[in-house]
């Protein structure tokens, strides 16, 4: 018996979705739905995961799903992910993310880690974040996070 999503009052089988679009509100594509996570209890969808391209998936919580269509998954927000550029509020090129660290007990996203090059990686916390996009935005200049 294959587990069903609700979908414009009529239900539908969750692998049905495998491979459909993930997109966002902006129509920038993430990548296809590999698979459609259900908790075992509640039958509730708990997130899918992403497949971005050679060997790149990645889980994103229902709290980033806005709805599910017949053509795509349509995203409320834009992802935070591995490898996603990230940028100062002046639009230039800080590095990209290398990790996403989450809070052990709520599963939210305390910090990211940026590679700068060769030279090695910085944190920087949520709240130094302004926007997220198809790039990450900070909120200070590049030569401010230089200069503390």
């Amino acid at each position: 018996m294959a587990t069903r999503i609700e979908f414009d009052k009529r239900q539908i089988k969750a692998d049905e979705f495998k491979g459909k679009k993930v997109i966002d509100r902006e129509g920038i594509e993430y990548g296809k739905v590999k698979h459609i996570h259900i908790n075992a209890d509640t039958l509730e969808v708990v997130g899918i995961t992403v497949h971005e391209g050679l060997n790149k998936n990645y889980f994103l919580s229902r709290d980033y799903v806005d709805r599910f269509t017949e053509e795509s998954v349509l995203l409320s927000s834009a992802p935070m992910r591995i490898d996603a550029q990230v940028v100062d509020i002046d639009g230039r090129k800080i590095g990209k993310i290398k990790r996403l660290h989450m809070n052990k007990d709520t599963d939210e996203l305390e910090s990211i880690e940026v590679s700068e090059g060769i030279t090695g990686s910085r944190m920087f916390h949520t709240s130094e974040i302004w926007g997220v996009g198809e790039k990450i935005i900070l909120r200070q200049t590049k030569d401010d996070y230089k200069h503390p």
